[in-house]
């Protein structure tokens, strides 16, 4: 009889706790989640680093897209399910190939952490649409980009 009590208060006490670890769970959710507050500075720096980048790809020009990144960034994506990662001198060249066209970007993205930023954009070269996400570190009073990472979008 009182090993039965004892489901009992056990079972009343289920949505009590299912509720106490629900509530620790959002909020460690929104914890990780937060939005970094950026000075309208920081965020115009970075931005001229992503300018830069899509500037390139509108004149046809890698030395343009040069000055966003670090000499030592990479580019990432996949292609036929497989990874691909060159030195950025590659998307250099590969703008220095094209014809001047036109170029647009949406931020969707901003997360900054003192002198680390992440950025994604949806961009648009041309017909072709990707997404792309950039790492950038602050050197000096100049935001560069360590690293691209994109998506071509169908």
């Amino acid at each position: 009889m009182a090993r039965s009590r004892k489901w009992v208060l056990a079972l009343a006490l289920l949505p009590f706790l299912w509720v106490s670890c629900t509530s620790s769970m959002n909020k460690n959710k929104i914890k990780n989640n937060q939005i970094m507050e950026v000075s309208q500075q920081e965020k115009q720096g970075i931005l001229h680093a992503i300018d830069l980048y899509v500037e390139g790809g509108r004149k046809a020009s890698g030395r343009i897209a040069a000055e966003a990144f670090s000499p030592t960034a990479t580019m990432s994506w996949t292609e036929d399910g497989k990874l691909k990662s060159v030195p950025i001198q590659a998307l250099f060249d590969g703008f220095d190939t094209w014809q001047p066209m036109e170029a647009s970007y949406e931020l969707t993205t901003l997360d900054v952490a003192e002198d680390v930023a992440i950025v994604r954009i949806e961009s648009q070269f041309g017909p072709s649409k990707f997404a792309d996400m950039f790492t950038l570190v602050k050197d000096g009073d100049l935001w560069k980009i360590v690293s691209k990472v994109y998506h071509v979008k169908k």
